[in-house]
Parts: C-alpha cells; structure tokens; sequence
C-alpha cells in the first residue's frame, strides 16, 4: 500500500496564545468572534501583541481541514502524519513515505513556504505541489526613505502597500491603501516596523477582482470556474479590497458574506482574458498540480496578476469561504476527489506508482473536462 505523508501546520488552541486581541477571542478554528463596534481595519496603530493575536497563526490550518484532507488521501493509501516542527526532518526520514502530500505553511523566515519542499528533496521524497512564488508589479521598499526614490515617484497615487513575505490576508486592512504621500509614509513605517520585513507598493487596481483556481501541469493545466467577488456586501464604508477582517473577522459561518460568484458572471471575452493571464503565470513561474492565483482589473478592465498562491486554502466546509474548493465544486468535483486528483498529479509527474491503492483513473483525467463544462 502506498504510504503517504502529511505535512502540515496546525493552529494553536486558543489557550495557547500569549496574547488577546482587544476586539475578540479566537474560536476553535483560530479566527477572530466577529467585533460588535466599527471594523477593526478602521482603526490604527495596532499593538504588536494585537497585530500576533489577529494574524500569526492565519496561514496554518485548522484540526478540522487537516482532519478532512487526511480522510481524503486515506482512499489512496495509508497516511500518516507530518506536523511541520522542528522534528520534521527527523520523523520524515525515518518514515520514508512514497510521496508527501503537502500543506504546511511554514513559521520562520522568509521563505517558510519552502521548507518542506526543500527537505523532502534533500532526502529525495516526492511530494506535491511548487515552491512558493508571488508576481506583482510593484515597489518592494525596506526603509521609508527607500519611497523617496525615483522609482517611488513614478507610481500614481493612490497606492497600496502591503507586507511582502505574508498570505491570507496578513497585513492587509483598509488603512493600506494610501491616497496621499503623508498616509503612505506613516502606513508604510508602520507595516515595517510590525512586521519586520520588506513592503510592497503598487497602484492600486480599481477594477472588478476574481480569484482562479488551477489544476493540472504544463498544457493540461486547467482554470476551474472563476470566482468573483462582491465588494458590496462588506459592512458598510469599508473599502473594496480582500482584507484580513473581510476574511477571518466579518465573515463568520453564523453570518456569513455573500461575497463570491461562483462562476463568475463575467463575459467569455473577459473570461478567456482571464484564464488567459491565470495559466500563464501558473507555467511561467513553474507552479505545479495546484495553485490560486488572484487577478484585479486595472481601470481599463485589462486583468492583472495580483498573487500567486502554490499552497491555496482548502477549507472542507461548503459554509466557509474557501475559493479553491469553491470553485471545484462548481466544476463537479467534490472534496476529497479534489485532495485526491492534487496528489494524482503529483505522483504522475514524478513516476509515483498509486496503483497499488487506486490508479490514476478517471479522477485526475476527468478534472479538466469538468471544468471546462462548467466554465463554459
């Protein structure tokens, strides 16, 4: 039976955070309690300790996601589990597992993402999914002064800045889109100094915004329907972006937001352009069996490539907002068929046999026709 490992990251228990946030409790699955005053991404100067309570942990998954992935990967073969700690290494060499299915973000340093991966090549282990990439046309600033440049002064107001090593949305509030110099330099000084790395600065798309779901390596690589986002259904004065409370804060399963269209009613002259720049990016930065990658049009309706996510979310729940499952299942796919054709591709590139559980059959085949049929 093919043995399969799962790396992962599991968010703490609300016990064990060190500190609170003023404006809530974590629940069980590591998100805040939905505030009752004024949007927290109204507010500024966050603390430090509020800044860790809200965000740290957002990337990492819940035990009920790695609970449903592992039921999922379990009709392939047996699992067993990676946590990626220190330990990692250690226990991944003495399991020798055929191939590791992972989703484990990571904590230190920059390139947290690429842990994992990195390891399992070093003792030659293949696993899923690519190494971690983000496209952006941007400024990529690590001091204030760093804006008074000649390349600063050529980007047009309004801006938006934003931490540059971080995901879901950490870092993000409405406070960081900056339309004069004085707002960028205090929000810019403030995401420096909180989260101790380099700042991201780009014009600001105003146009619609979709996020697109891929499956598949090189010309087989498929867009699931596109999703759409409704801005308008955010509370009230908040701005038109993705941020960490629209995600984690003001959308709760016993309130949700009817934020995402799914497919997106959109024209195929739109969508085409859009699937167009989605699987572009996917080859050109090598991404592999699996990714998000969000798109905003600029004020022409042209799309633009904000993010491209290798590690998407993949939330099991049809009640929460989690856009690659979303989009799968208007595709046809169900959860564990999308778990399980993620690792069919991956052991197919690589020559993993999971024939000895369930061979590469129609699952993984059949994904890129769903799609299409559902896209159309």
């Amino acid at each position: 039976m093919t043995l399969i490992g799962l790396a992962y990251n599991q968010k703490p228990e609300p016990t064990e955070l060190a500190s609170p946030a003023s404006e809530g409790v974590r629940q069980e699955d590591g998100e805040l309690a939905r505030p009752d005053e004024e949007p927290p991404s109204k507010r500024v100067g966050l603390s430090i300790a509020e800044l860790i309570a809200r965000d740290e942990f957002a990337e990492w998954d819940s035990p009920t996601t790695i609970a449903a992935v592992e039921s999922a990967l379990s009709r392939l073969g047996k699992v067993v589990r990676l946590e990626a700690n220190e330990d990692f290494p250690e226990r991944l060499r003495a399991t020798r597992p055929d191939i590791v299915f992972n989703i484990a973000e990571g904590f230190h340093g920059v390139n947290r993402e690429a842990h994992v991966p990195a390891i399992c090549e070093f003792f030659g282990i293949p696993y899923s999914g690519s190494d971690p990439f983000t496209l952006s046309l941007c400024l990529v600033v690590e001091s204030v002064e760093d804006l008074k440049s000649a390349a600063a002064k050529k980007l047009n107001l309004p801006l938006f800045v934003k931490p540059l090593h971080e995901g879901s949305s950490k870092g993000i509030t409405d406070s960081n889109l900056c339309f004069d110099r004085k707002h960028l330099i205090r929000q810019t000084e403030f995401l420096l100094e909180n989260y101790k790395q380099p700042v991201l600065v780009e014009e600001y798309l105003p146009g619609k915004e979709f996020t697109c779901a891929v499956l598949g390596n090189g010309i087989e690589a498929t867009v699931l329907p596109i999703v759409g986002m409704n801005f308008d259904t955010l509370p009230k004065g908040a701005l038109p972006i993705y941020s960490f409370d629209a995600k984690f804060v003001w959308d709760r399963p016993e309130n949700p937001l009817d934020i995402f269209q799914c497919p997106a009613r959109i024209t195929r002259e739109l969508q085409a352009s859009i699937e167009r720049v989605t699987l572009d990016a996917f080859r050109v930065l090598g991404c592999r069996d699996w990714a998000r990658i969000d798109v905003r049009l600029d004020a022409s309706g042209v799309p633009n490539v904000l993010e491209v996510n290798p590690l998407p979310g993949i939330l099991p729940d049809p009640a929460d907002n989690s856009c690659l499952p979303k989009a799968a299942r208007a595709a046809g796919i169900g959860y564990e068929e999308l778990i399980q054709n993620c690792l069919k591709y991956a052991a197919a590139r690589q020559g993993v046999d999971l024939g000895r559980s369930l061979s590469l059959g129609s699952g993984a085949q059949s994904a890129p026709a769903l799609a299409a049929s559902a896209s159309a």
